[in-house]
């Protein structure tokens, strides 16, 4: 279900036999039971009357317990709600559940619990009054979770329990829901960054440079068109109504490139250098969305997000939204590939209309360097975040080796700029535009300044 939306109604009415219900017995009805057996076993060895009165008192109470509880015909819908649907990482998400008895008798007590998986907390348990007929209650709590990730909420167990204390029976629903936890992403400063072509100043492009009328491209009269707008010379060579073409405005393309090798990483968790890639990943793709760029999510096994649009990139302002919640609903699921280079992403790339390409690698030897560097020469511009996966580990010498990876990449074109632990992305992406981390960030709505191929 996604936020606000009215979740399945489902049937809580009985489910399964006596057998089963004898099975929902509690501690204290499974003492009254063994209790009353005993004494009535005594009772017959003995010959006490009243020790048998007694037992027998002791062993039917929790059996009529069970009994009335199994035949109790209680009609109980349920429907939860998230708000929202779709939280990063570290953000609270609360879930509603209201609960309505639809039958003609009252309910008991009832216990509500719903299914959590632990990351997102302990299990959520309610305990409700008499419910009358027709009437409705209303809960709510809160889910949190560090790990990024898809995570199932429910079903909704419904707990009947006697007056006695002596049996509780369960009823699931069998409605659940998906929590998507998207990875963090954090406002970057709109900025020229290093490498940038330049002419383009706002990032977007002409489809048709009209020099003169010798190049309009008419095309026929629709109706609610300017007849201002009549092109008589086409018209008469037609035969038809023709109209000037208005320009379009096209879209400057970005590619953002995930390296998730897994041997290219090392460990594991929130403050990993996977994660923080991920991480990055994400808020290069939402920021460059904003700036008005036509976004792909690009991975080391040339898989590409999203598949449609426009040669696989975001096309109008409803698809871009579209399909930003897409690219992240894949990051808050990705893992390690158990491929070992990144020849399926250059195989991707086409030659020299990408446009802008920014790349989030691990570690790279000597033979992805190489591919890499090749990478770049098959889009207008590169960008290279690269975290060395031995420079997080603090292994001797590692800084110098990580140092060469970053002059090979930046002989071929990139603009390579090392992430180390604890940096923070808004400061490495300054970096990468060439300012200092101390300079203060452009004002919204500034030129993010890279270019590239038509989408």
């Amino acid at each position: 279900m996604g936020a606000g939306e009215p979740g399945a109604v489902e049937d809580g009415d009985r489910k399964g036999g006596l057998r089963t219900s004898l099975g929902g017995l509690t501690t204290r009805g499974r003492s009254f039971l063994a209790a009353g057996l005993a004494a009535s076993a005594c009772a017959y060895v003995l010959g006490q009357g009243d020790l048998l009165r007694v037992g027998l008192l002791l062993s039917v109470l929790p059996l009529v317990c069970v009994t009335v509880l199994h035949r109790t015909r209680y009609r109980v819908t349920g429907t939860r709600r998230l708000s929202p649907s779709r939280v990063p990482a570290g953000a609270e998400a609360r879930v509603h559940l209201r609960m309505e008895n639809v039958s003609r008798l009252p309910t008991g007590l009832l216990m509500l619990q719903d299914r959590v998986p632990y990351v997102l907390g302990p299990r959520p348990r309610f305990v409700l009054d008499r419910v009358e007929a027709g009437g409705r209650r209303e809960v709510s709590y809160r889910v949190r979770s560090d790990l990024r990730g898809r995570y199932p909420l429910g079903p909704l167990q419904l707990r009947l329990g006697d007056p006695f204390g002596m049996c509780e029976l369960t009823r699931s629903f069998s409605a659940y829901d998906t929590l998507v936890v998207v990875p963090r992403t954090v406002p970057l400063p709109a900025l020229r960054l290093a490498g940038e072509a330049s002419g383009y100043g706002d990032g977007r492009q002409r489809s048709l440079a009209l020099a003169g009328e010798d190049d309009i491209i008419p095309r026929g009269y629709r109706h609610g068109d300017d007849l201002r707008r009549v092109h008589w010379r086409s018209t008469a060579r037609h035969g038809e109504l023709m109209v000037r073409r208005e320009e379009q405005p096209q879209r400057a393309r970005c590619t953002v490139l995930l390296d998730t090798r897994r041997i290219g990483y090392r460990g594991a968790g929130p403050d990993s250098a996977f994660e923080w890639a991920v991480s990055g990943a994400a808020s290069a793709l939402v920021h460059m969305l904003e700036r008005g760029f036509a976004v792909r999510l690009l991975t080391d096994d040339g898989n590409a997000v999203p598949s449609g649009g426009t040669s696989g990139f975001a096309g109008s302002t409803q698809e871009s939204a579209d399909s930003a919640g897409l690219m992240l609903d894949t990051l808050a699921v990705v893992g390690h590939s158990d491929g070992g280079g990144l020849s399926r992403a250059h195989g991707v790339l086409r030659g020299g209309d990408e446009g802008l390409l920014i790349g989030f690698f691990g570690d790279l030897d000597e033979e992805q360097a190489a591919v890499a560097a090749r990478m770049r020469q098959r889009a207008g511009a590169g960008v290279a975040f690269v975290l060395d996966s031995a420079v997080w580990a603090g292994e001797a010498g590692a800084a110098g080796r990580a140092e060469e990876r970053l002059r090979r990449l930046r002989e071929s074109g990139w603009t390579a700029v090392p992430v180390e632990p604890g940096d923070e992305l808004p400061d490495v992406w300054r970096a990468a535009g060439g300012m200092r981390p101390d300079t203060p960030t452009a004002p919204s709505g500034g030129t993010t300044g890279f270019t590239g191929g038509r989408s």
